[in-house]
C-alpha cells in the first residue's frame, strides 16, 4: 500500500550520519518510513544488526502511531563508526499516561499510578489495544539494544542502572531540549542505541523468553527498577503489584541485583502465599545477596 508522506521538518545534515525528520502522523506507515529514510544508513551495518534495527525501528514507531494520539513524530538518527542511535519523539498523552489510563478503567481502581505502569512495561504482554497488539514490542527491543530509554512525563523507563541525573546527562542536552514542537512538551522520547558490530541477532532475544514452539512464556524484572521507591522492597502491597499478571507467564525471573535488602512481608507475600496459590509457576531468583536469598528461603518454611 503506497502511503504519501508530509515532512514537516526535513533537516538532513552535510555529514551522512545524521538525519532528523519530523511527520505528519496522517497515514503514516513505519515500513515505509524505515524504507524510505533510514534504510540507508544502516544497510552497510552487518547483518544480525539490520534485523535488530528493521524491528526495533518499526516496532518503537508503530507505536507511536498508533497509540501516542500525536499528530506529529518526530525521528533523529545519529551514526557514528561504533555505534547508531535513533530516538523516536511524539507529543500529547505520554505512554505512562496511556497505560495508567487504560489500567484504571480495566481493573476500575483509581490508585494506579505511573509506576504501576513502569511495572507492567517490565513485564510484557501488555497493550492498551489487545485486540490488535500482543504487548511484546517494547519488552523485545529494550533487550535488544545495548542501550533502550523512554522519557514521559518526567520519568524514565530503563533496564541501564544509571541514575536519573546520569541518564539525562547520558541523553544529548540538544535532545531533550530540542524544539521539534515549538513551545510544546512532547509525549514520550524513545532512545535506542547499539553497537555497528554487535553479536546480538533476534532469534537468541526470543528464544530466552519466547520460544517459537512455546510463545511468550518466561519474562525478568529487574527488582531495583521496580519496588526500590523506599530504598528496599518493603510491603505486601508492593508485592501484590508486582504479582499482578505473573499467571500468564509459565516462568518469572526475578532480578534481586543492587537489591542489598527485603522486607519479610515483600518476601512472604511472593514466595509464600503467591507461590502456594501458583503452584505451577516457576519463580526464579537471580543476583541475590546472601541477606535476600536468606530471607526469601526463611518465608518459604
Amino acid at each position: 500500500m503506497y502511503c504519501k508522506l508530509l515532512f514537516l521538518c526535513d533537516i538532513v545534515e552535510a555529514k551522512k550520519n545524521k538525519i532528523q525528520k519530523l511527520y505528519e502522523n496522517k497515514n503514516l506507515e513505519e515500513d515505509f518510513v524505515y524504507r524510505k529514510d533510514f534504510y540507508s544508513h544502516l544497510s552497510d551495518l552487518p547483518e544480525n544488526v539490520q534485523h535488530i534495527w528493521a524491528y526495533a525501528f518499526m516496532e518503537i514507531l508503530n507505536n507511536a502511531i498508533e497509540h501516542s494520539q500525536s499528530d506529529t513524530i518526530f525521528i533523529r538518527l545519529e551514526k557514528t563508526q561504533l555505534s547508531t542511535t535513533i530516538m523516536i519523539l511524539d507529543k500529547e498523552i505520554g505512554i505512562f499516561n496511556n497505560i495508567v489510563d487504560f489500567m484504571q478503567k480495566k481493573y476500575q481502581r483509581e490508585d494506579i499510578g505511573i509506576e504501576d505502569a513502569i511495572v507492567e512495561l517490565f513485564k510484557g504482554k501488555l497493550t492498551t489495544a489487545e485486540n490488535n497488539h500482543s504487548g511484546e514490542g517494547i519488552f523485545f527491543t529494550s533487550r535488544m539494544m545495548d542501550r533502550f530509554f523512554i522519557l514521559s512525563s518526567n520519568t524514565f523507563f530503563s533496564h541501564d542502572n544509571m541514575s536519573e541525573h546520569i541518564l539525562k546527562e547520558f541523553i544529548s542536552k540538544d535532545v531533550l531540549n530540542s524544539k521539534p514542537y515549538p513551545g510544546v512538551d512532547y509525549g514520550t522520547m524513545v532512545y535506542l542505541q547499539i553497537s555497528n558490530h554487535s553479536k546480538k541477532n533476534i532469534k537468541e532475544v526470543f528464544d530466552m523468553f519466547a520460544p517459537i514452539e512455546s510463545g511468550f512464556i518466561k519474562t525478568s524484572i529487574p527488582i531495583k527498577h521496580t519496588c526500590c521507591e523506599f530504598g528496599y522492597p518493603v510491603s505486601r502491597s508492593q508485592a501484590r503489584r508486582l504479582c499482578a499478571r505473573f499467571d500468564e507467564f509459565e516462568e518469572v525471573v526475578l532480578d534481586f541485583k543492587e537489591v542489598d535488602n527485603i522486607g519479610q512481608a515483600f518476601a512472604h507475600e511472593i514466595f509464600n502465599v503467591f507461590q502456594k496459590a501458583h503452584p505451577n509457576l516457576k519463580l526464579v531468583v537471580k543476583n541475590a545477596v546472601p541477606y535476600v536469598a536468606g530471607m526469601i528461603e526463611r518465608v518459604k518454611k
